[in-house]
């Protein structure tokens, strides 16, 4: 089952290009706030299921193209990002040390919101593509042989970055929490409708131009291992999200103007825009790109504030 929030925040059923407004079928959980409602649908979804597929079946829909599409997970407890959590394409030799770190719950937007860069002097800024699951009840030490059962749905996930910050060493909190920094959506993919969530096609375009393209079958550490590792550090609750990394090689400066795609097989098309009141620019490369060419370092900053001059 793919679930949404529309316009007003209303439930949605997902069918094909049209979603089936079930609000109806909450009962007294429509009362709810939309992230309290959530997560109450994620902790009795076995018992609400049979009625949401009843009031999806007989309602028309709405083509998805008229209505506005809201995250669905608008203020999540914990958004959990595990870091530097594949293998490049091979080119690393072997895993990183598992680690992560939290993002800001304020940081969500939804499908066709804007990641807005703010007046701070980044080297550059990235968005990783990147599959994130949604927890489904409460998970404290769940060993990894059962962690696939403490899982509702997945979903896309953008990680917005603002990369080299100052001081040096002291920046991952300011780089990674800020407002619009986490796009996601555009609903969430219940969790028996992905046979094997290690073996999807990850894309992101930048202005239709592909610049990752990778399968999570390359993750370091494997989903039980993550939430194994979570776990045993704090409690995670229904309507947690985690994100599983991303294959770095593709990353590029996000920047004033650019329409952003990303599609993660089986879970939808999650679109957002970009703006910069500063219109600084970067060149389109990749960091696959610049390893090619032979390139040390960020791609450069070419004009605006904070500009540095090139040799």
């Amino acid at each position: 089952m793919k679930i949404m929030y529309f316009d007003d925040y209303q439930l949605g059923v997902v069918k094909e290009d049209r979603v089936v407004n079930v609000m109806a079928a909450l009962g007294p959980l429509a009362q709810k706030e939309p992230q309290e409602r959530m997560k109450a649908l994620i902790l009795h979804f076995d018992t609400l299921r049979p009625q949401l597929e009843k009031a999806a079946a007989q309602g028309p829909g709405i083509p998805l193209s008229e209505v506005r599409i809201r995250p669905p997970l608008p203020h999540p407890a914990t958004i959990d990002c595990m870091a530097v959590n594949y293998m490049e394409d091979g080119t690393r030799t072997s895993p990183a040390p598992i680690n992560a770190f939290h993002k800001a719950p304020g940081a969500i937007i939804g499908h066709g919101d804007t990641m807005v860069l703010p007046d701070v002097p980044a080297l550059v800024f990235e968005g990783e593509a990147e599959l994130a699951l949604v927890i489904s009840k409460k998970t404290n030490n769940v060993k990894a042989a059962d962690a696939m059962n403490h899982i509702f749905g997945y979903l896309c996930f953008i990680d917005g970055s603002a990369r080299g910050l100052p001081p040096t060493g002291n920046t991952f909190f300011q780089m990674k929490s800020r407002d619009t920094f986490a796009p996601i959506g555009p609903y969430i993919v219940t969790a028996d409708e992905i046979a094997d969530p290690h073996q999807l096609k990850i894309q992101l375009w930048v202005n239709g131009v592909l610049k990752q393209n990778f399968n999570s079958s390359d993750m370091a550490h494997k989903i039980p291992r993550c939430i194994e590792w979570l776990s045993s550090i704090h409690t995670l609750e229904a309507g947690d999200i985690v994100a599983t990394g991303t294959n770095h090689r593709g990353l590029n400066a996000f920047q004033d103007g650019d329409e952003v795609q990303l599609a993660v097989e089986h879970c939808g098309v999650l679109k957002i825009k970009v703006r910069d009141e500063l219109k600084r620019t970067w060149a389109r490369e990749t960091r696959l790109e610049r390893q090619e060419k032979k390139l040390d370092g960020l791609t450069p900053q070419l004009t605006g504030r904070y500009a540095k001059p090139q040799e």
